[in-house]
């Protein structure tokens, strides 16, 4: 079994920056796409930016020269540098990860519990 935790949401300012974690464990072969979601009071969950094993990169257009994805596969860790943030950002936002594990080896999308990101003065 994997986990994923996410870590670094907190309260911020209007134009404050937050730089978002998600470290993956348990036995992992390898991690292939990733991704960073946020679902919003009364909405419906977004992706925010993904990342590919590749590091291809896609953003959502609201966050297009905001926000940053990245990944450190040796940590088997992402990271979300979010700078400019917006009221309008205020969300919980998930981890994703398509993780290969088990023997003979399965590909499976894994999920953090999300930490809460919230942009007021």
């Amino acid at each position: 079994q994997v986990q994923l935790v996410e870590s670094g949401g907190g309260l911020v300012q209007p134009g404050g920056s937050l730089r978002l974690s998600c470290a993956a464990s348990g036995i992992i072969f390898s991690i292939n796409d990733m991704g960073w979601y946020r679902q919003a009071l009364g909405q419906q969950r977004e992706l925010v930016a993904e990342i590919t094993n590749g590091d291809s990169t896609n953003y959502a257009d609201s966050v297009k020269g905001r926000f940053t994805i990245s990944r450190d596969n040796a940590k088997n860790t992402m990271y979300l540098q979010m700078n400019s943030l917006k009221p309008e950002d205020t969300a919980v936002y998930s981890c994703n990860m398509r993780v290969v594990t088990g023997w003979p080896k399965v590909l499976s999308d894994y999920w953090g519990q999300g930490t809460q990101v919230s942009v007021s003065s």
